[in-house]
């Protein structure tokens, strides 16, 4: 049997077999993981790719150790935001040059806002609200009222207030848009349930109504197929750290569609997004394409380690990751519900493909004490509130057999009250 569309009476011996022929598989190598764990948090943090180490013991010891100042130039470290930014645009659906590695996703994503509100001042002055998901993660829902909060206090024009609208069951998107709007800014695949938006349709419905439309790719970009260019989009931000690899708290990135890139610049404007940063000049131009978008001097270390990452990702045939990715996302549901169905599980993550991202999510009473006993088992998910259960898949370094075996680990947790065990009760701290 195949493991596309796989059945709930699958076996251990399909997952095997499945295996042995999975053109993907060959990828796993390229990572280091320690034995005896089934990693399925790498929609959070990505394990450390082949070569990593290697990388930043270059730059450590030969580009700074050696090379010193030099290297800015001779290492080609001023360029690295760039550089990188072309070779991740391959993989998001954008052109070259409409792409920096730079600064964090909330920042990016404060410099998009920023610019795009600016070019709503000019064009629709009269659309004032920014519309975000109310399951948002946290911190773009922070930017986008900090944002608002910012334009209101500066503003001393009677009547001229900006808003935060938050969408959810009881307010959907096709209600939430309208002339007002000015700026749509919401996940590609959502943090919490995988849940995924289509990007091309929700672009149009935002263009219809005059609004521009910020994406944040932290949960899309390296696990799903995305085309920026293709959508229409007119903003994008996301993190490198996740399926992209690049490290913990790696540079985030930054895509703005050409043409936007002129109209204005982004208020965080330091040296580095000027026109002619070394000319040191006492007034700002902004530099004439995507750089602008930059601040300022950039975590060279860090973003050395990007690459490595991403070079693995340049390799990978996208569709069948995607298709291994979908594969494996039907197995662990079809598999939970059927070896862990007496117990108080509920699936959060859509079961249609089109809208679904790459991790799968479960709610449970005691979700914080599950997970931290399946931790302790050496399967490595991870827990957010409320009660949810988290569990990355990850088609590059997983195997089918790890989901079995991840899965067949959890119905012994249930089975056997393990969770309920004192060191696993829900405590304050969650990671």
């Amino acid at each position: 049997m195949t493991l596309n569309g796989i059945a709930a009476r699958s076996e251990r011996k399909d997952c095997l077999a499945a295996d042995e022929t999975d053109s993907l598989a060959r990828f796993k190598g390229r990572f280091i993981l320690p034995p005896g764990v089934i990693y399925l948090d790498g929609n959070s943090l990505g394990p450390r790719p082949v070569g990593a180490l290697e990388r930043i013991q270059e730059v450590v010891t030969e580009e700074w150790g050696v090379g010193l100042i030099r290297s800015w130039n001779t290492a080609g470290w001023f360029d690295l935001p760039g550089r990188l930014g072309d070779k991740l645009a391959k993989l998001i659906g954008a052109g070259k040059g409409q792409t920096v590695v730079t600064d964090t996703t909330s920042l990016n994503l404060f410099k998009a806002l920023a610019s795009a509100i600016r070019i709503q001042q000019v064009d629709h002055p009269e659309k004032r609200v920014i519309v975000t998901e109310r399951d948002n993660f946290p911190s773009d829902v922070y930017i986008a009222e900090g944002i608002t909060d910012f334009l209101n206090s500066m503003s001393q024009e009677a009547g001229v207030r900006y808003e935060v609208r938050l969408i959810d069951d009881e307010l959907p998107l096709s209600e939430a848009l309208d002339e007002s709007t000015a700026v749509i800014a919401l996940s590609h695949v959502n943090y919490r349930t995988g849940a995924m938006w289509d990007m091309a349709e929700v672009c149009a419905q935002a263009h219809a109504v005059g609004a521009l439309a910020i994406w944040d790719l932290a949960h899309a970009a390296g696990a799903v197929p995305i085309d920026l260019v293709g959508a229409d989009a007119d903003y994008a931000v996301g993190c490198t750290y996740k399926y992209l690899n690049g490290g913990p708290g790696s540079p985030a990135f930054i895509w703005v569609n050409a043409r936007h890139q002129d109209r204005f610049w982004q208020p965080l404007a330091g040296w580095w997004s000027h026109a002619n940063p070394f000319a040191m000049s006492d007034s700002y131009t902004p530099a004439p394409d995507i750089n602008r978008f930059l601040c300022g001097t950039q975590p060279i270390t860090a973003m050395a380690m990007v690459e490595t990452g991403l070079d693995i990702m340049l390799d990978v045939d996208v569709e069948a990751l995607r298709a291994k990715s979908l594969a494996m996302t039907d197995l662990f549901i079809a598999l939970v519900q059927q070896r862990c169905g007496d117990h108080s599980l509920e699936l959060m993550t859509p079961s249609e493909h089109a809208r679904r991202g790459s991790h799968v999510s479960f709610s449970h009473p005691e979700g914080y004490a599950v997970m931290s006993a399946l931790i302790a088992r050496g399967v490595i998910g991870d827990y957010r509130e409320p009660g949810v259960l988290r569990f990355g898949i990850t088609p590059l370094y997983l195997s089918y057999v790890d989901i079995w075996d991840a899965v067949e680990i959890l119905r012994d947790i249930l089975d056997t009250r393990s969770w309920d065990a004192p060191d696993f009760k829900r405590r304050n701290a969650v990671t």
